[in-house]
């Protein structure tokens, strides 16, 4: 799971005196700054969040949901022989998993670092270096894909990774992914009770930014409504089968980021979306 969180300042020290800001930024610009983002922060996220995410687990956001459980690439013992694309890897802890299921996954991510952190745990998984909106493969290469927070929240043209995951699926191939919760938007990123009052307005589309000095992106994310999200599944040529929203289970007690037990039970705070190839 590549994901870390809502809208939180940077910890890096080279990136102390920039500031968070609420602006346009296009998809060179985007995925620039997100490559260099998880490439700085890739050993931090691990460390800190290595713990809760396995070697081997997938879990689909910080509410826990696992893969195992939830079963929506479908029945686990369906995917034996299956070859499965992960988009936004991180370390391929969700392709370890398919891989123990007899699976044929590959784990892509934009981030070099990440996928060094994916070598240090080792498993044998296929790794790819590339850019989720033009993937590194033939038409009908894959008969699944899915990705836990990584790639969709960071572009700026998700129909583009739509239409690009639809192009290296074969016929009904299932498209499965999952992003922080778009009402989310609309609240502080804050896991205390100030997280639980309207901030801003939902319906406000402008990227969220964090920039240098010099005025430059060093983070993005791109909000999409719920709406807008099922328009870009459709668009990308998906059938959308499924949405889930993980209400948060009694057994995790940790925060992660603006994500916590008191907002969980009260708000959702991750989207899932199960979606089919349209032929």
């Amino acid at each position: 799971m590549n994901q870390e969180h809502e809208h939180e300042v940077p910890s890096d020290p080279a990136e102390e005196e920039g500031e968070a800001t609420r602006r346009d930024a296009g998809e060179t610009e985007s995925s620039r700054a997100n490559r260099g983002w998880w490439d700085r922060n890739a050993d931090e996220y691990q460390s800190d969040h290595g713990s809760f995410l396995g070697d081997d687990r997938f879990v689909w956001g910080p509410e826990g949901l696992d893969e195992a459980d939830a079963g929506l690439l479908g029945p686990a013992s369906g995917l034996k022989g299956l070859d499965v694309l992960e988009i936004g890897a991180g370390a391929a802890q969700c392709s370890r998993w398919l891989v123990a299921m007899g699976a044929r996954p590959v784990a892509l991510d934009l981030s070099h670092r990440q996928l060094q952190h994916a070598l240090r745990i080792g498993g044998g998984v296929p790794l790819v270096e590339a850019d989720a909106g033009a993937l590194p493969f033939r038409d009908g290469t894959f008969d699944l894909a899915c990705s836990a927070y990584g790639a969709v929240p960071f572009v700026a043209d998700p129909v583009k990774v739509f239409r690009e995951v639809r192009r290296v699926l074969r016929p009904g191939g299932r498209w499965v992914f999952s992003v922080t919760h778009p009402i989310r938007w609309a609240f502080p990123d804050e896991p205390g009770p100030e997280g639980l009052s309207v901030a801003a307005s939902y319906f406000d589309r402008t990227p969220y930014v964090e920039q240098d000095e010099r005025g430059r992106a060093v983070y993005v994310e791109h909000h999409r409504t719920i709406g807008d999200r099922v328009r870009d599944v459709v668009a990308g040529g998906f059938r959308l089968v499924d949405l889930v929203e993980p209400e948060w289970p009694a057994w995790n007690g940790q925060e992660w980021g603006g994500w916590s037990p008191l907002r969980g039970n009260l708000i959702p705070g991750t989207a899932i979306f199960v979606c089919e190839r349209a032929e």
